[in-house]
């Protein structure tokens, strides 16, 4: 057993571990921000080759898996959701909707900030009767939120065919694929390139007088992606952002 520590850009952090995942990682530990290590049994040259700058440590003999599950603990994220994983049967607090999530499988594990202040913006906003549109849905925790907070209807949407399977539900394919007007809430946490290359979609699919929640972009990216979007405002956690539109 051998582990890699290997560090990228904050905001790639999750689909790096998506990707380590994938890879065969019997588990994996997050450092920090942009460092993650990674637990292996296998080829040490390929993985330092597709991973070069990382440092490969020898690990003592134990269950690295249950070790790296231990470090997920089931979370409250905003007023109303108790987030568990999968191989976890905590129970939800009283007055809490308890959503299960699979860490590593795709984006979405309710961990990252973007994660939590777009579910605390669906809060505030999904009320009964309105219809939602989830662009770049991963691991459709966000879908699933909206859903359990009483949306008339859910759309779903991912480029990626592993992420919609994932989730249960949804298409494959994005926001240019939907009809205008189809949504009274918007919801894209997704990377700020892609907001400012869908943006006119994003706006498109909402209807007249309703919303539009766009993260997945730090503070210093505010800026840039407010150029694209009529911002009301925006909304902060740790180093990350959210803009309501």
């Amino acid at each position: 057993m051998f582990s890699l520590e290997i560090e990228c850009d904050p905001e790639d952090r999750d689909l790096l571990i998506a990707e380590l995942w994938e890879q065969g990682s019997a588990g994996i530990a997050e450092l920090s921000s942009n460092r993650v290590r990674a637990f292996f049994d296998g080829d040490r040259k390929a993985l330092l080759a597709q991973y070069p700058g990382s440092v490969l440590r020898e690990e003592e003999d134990r269950d690295w898996v249950q070790s790296a599950r231990d470090l997920l603990q089931p979370m409250e994220v905003g007023e109303r959701f108790y987030l568990v994983p999968e191989w976890r049967d905590d129970p939800a607090p009283a007055g809490r909707f308890r959503i299960v999530v699979n860490p590593g499988m795709a984006f979405g594990t309710g961990v990252h900030e973007t994660t939590r202040l777009c579910i605390e913006a669906l809060e505030q906003f999904v009320r009964p009767g309105v219809r939602v549109l989830d662009v770049g849905t991963g691991s459709g925790i966000l879908a699933k939120a909206a859903t359990l907070l009483g949306a008339e209807r859910v759309y779903a949407c991912d480029v990626d065919a592993i992420a919609v399977e994932i989730a249960g539900f949804g298409f494959v394919g994005s926001v240019d694929a939907v009809a205008s007007g189809v949504a009274d809430i918007v919801v894209a946490n997704i990377s700020p390139e892609a907001i400012l290359a869908l943006a006119p979609d994003l706006l498109r699919a909402r209807r007249s007088g309703g919303v539009l929640l766009a993260s997945g972009f730090e503070k210093h990216e505010v800026d840039l992606v407010s150029a694209a979007l009529p911002v009301r405002e925006v909304r902060e956690k740790g180093n990350w952002s959210l803009i309501v539109a």
